[in-house]
């Protein structure tokens, strides 16, 4: 699995710039300038006539809406790099990119085990990062406190005034109403049913989002990976969770209410093993780190004894599969089955370019071994076509706080040049 762990460099896919490579949006819901500024921010820099020629618009309009842009301090001039087929004469060609230190935003995830933050630029380059300890759960103002320390940790780290901040993206584990800014159920707060936005934006005096921190991978994924240039896949989290987020025509789909894609919650088995959520059946109840640490105990016959914490419990259970113990690779066996049948329900529903299966969990490659794929192969409609393809990133918590930031970066450009900022 070594090979597949990411460098923490900010740009994931090793391409300029952030956010979806749309070639040509055509959106217009979205205003014209807001479309000119994304696409200079996709690209990194990019010459007015590239811009013109991506969108189908004048090269005029191009100038003129720039210009504003420039003005207002969000884009800036740069030197152009010629193709190597290209031989210029006097001044150098002129292109745009996004001004990084316009705007800063900070990203946070929140875990049962560590909360971790990255403050981004509005290029979406990293300026630093940091982790504390999570105290697990803990109610909302202790939370908020601790995020608090934490943003002024990673401020000070990158060298800026928290007054310097634009905006900051928190993502949650648990049933999230983004748009609405309410956690309603989450294993790291007591709280219930919380309106987590306002209190988090009282507290910093700055504009808070949140959301569920599954749909922070895909975010992640969309703005600094593998799926900035494709316009339909799914992430597929396993953690202490099980989470997933869907991108449908190059944008996250949350659902009617929000509260939609919580794969963990696909019901799996009647009346079956009890979930963290209360209800019985849960995918999650099988796949994710208690549902395995609630078997291993057994399988390991360490009923008697006294109980290590989940971490410590996983890994040796781990080792025990690859050591040949059957009643452990049995446990690893089962729960690649359950995983197979979520997935496959996914293929079948959505019908995604690509399936990114990602979180800590991924270290244990008897979940998407061999004999799952078959699985998945088998149950998914189109068998003669099989399942689509399945990369597995398994990145740590940075990746999920870049999908915060991403978050917040999309709340910051939405406020400065969307419908209500026209």
């Amino acid at each position: 699995m070594d090979d597949l762990l990411q460098p923490e460099g900010h740009q994931f896919d090793g391409r300029p710039g952030c956010g979806p490579r749309i070639v040509s949006s055509g959106d217009a819901s979205r205003p014209l300038r807001q479309q000119i500024f994304e696409n200079v921010r996709a690209a990194g820099s990019i010459s007015r006539a590239d811009v013109a020629k991506s969108l189908g618009i004048s090269p005029a309009s191009v100038t003129t809406l720039t210009s504003d842009l420039i003005s207002s301090g969000i884009l800036e001039e740069v030197a152009d790099k010629p193709r190597a087929d290209e031989h210029t004469r006097g001044r150098p060609p002129v292109a745009l990119a996004v001004s990084p230190r316009a705007h800063v935003v900070v990203g946070v995830k929140l875990s049962d085990r560590e909360h971790t933050a990255v403050a981004i630029d509005f290029a979406g380059n990293r300026l630093a990062s940091a982790t504390v300890q999570s105290a697990g759960v803990a109610s909302t103002e202790d939370v908020l406190a601790v995020t608090d320390a934490l943003v002024s940790q990673v401020c000070l780290s990158a060298e800026i005034s928290r007054d310097a901040l634009s905006g900051i993206g928190i993502g949650v584990p648990g049933f999230v109403d983004s748009d609405g800014g309410i956690v309603h159920w989450s294993p790291v707060l007591v709280d219930r049913r919380i309106s987590f936005s306002d209190m988090a934006t009282a507290r910093f005096g700055i504009p808070v989002t949140i959301d569920n921190d599954a749909n922070l991978v895909a975010l992640a994924e969309l703005w600094f990976g593998v799926g900035r240039q494709m316009a339909n896949f799914a992430v597929v989290t396993i953690e202490h969770g099980v989470g997933m987020g869907l991108v449908i025509n190059h944008k996250l789909y949350r659902g009617a209410l929000g509260l939609g894609m919580e794969l963990g919650h696909m019901k799996v088995q009647l009346d079956g093993a009890l979930c963290r959520c209360g209800q019985r059946g849960c995918l999650e109840a099988y796949v994710a780190d208690y549902a395995l640490a609630r078997e291993a105990n057994a399988a390991l016959n360490r009923l008697d004894e006294a109980s290590l914490a989940v971490p410590a419990l996983l890994e040796s259970l781990f080792d025990n599969a690859k050591a040949g113990n059957v009643a452990a690779k049995s446990i690893f066996h089962r729960a690649g089955r359950y995983l197979a049948l979520g997935l496959a329900n996914v293929v079948n529903l959505f019908d995604p370019a690509l399936i990114i299966l990602s979180g800590e969990r991924m270290r244990y490659d008897y979940l998407y071994a061999e004999d799952m794929m078959s699985e998945l192969n088998r149950m998914s409609l189109v068998s003669e076509r099989g399942a689509p393809p399945i990369e597995v990133h398994a990145w740590g918590d940075l990746l999920w706080a870049h999908g915060a930031a991403a978050l917040a970066l999309s709340a910051v450009t939405e406020n400065l040049l969307g419908e209500a900022a026209s």
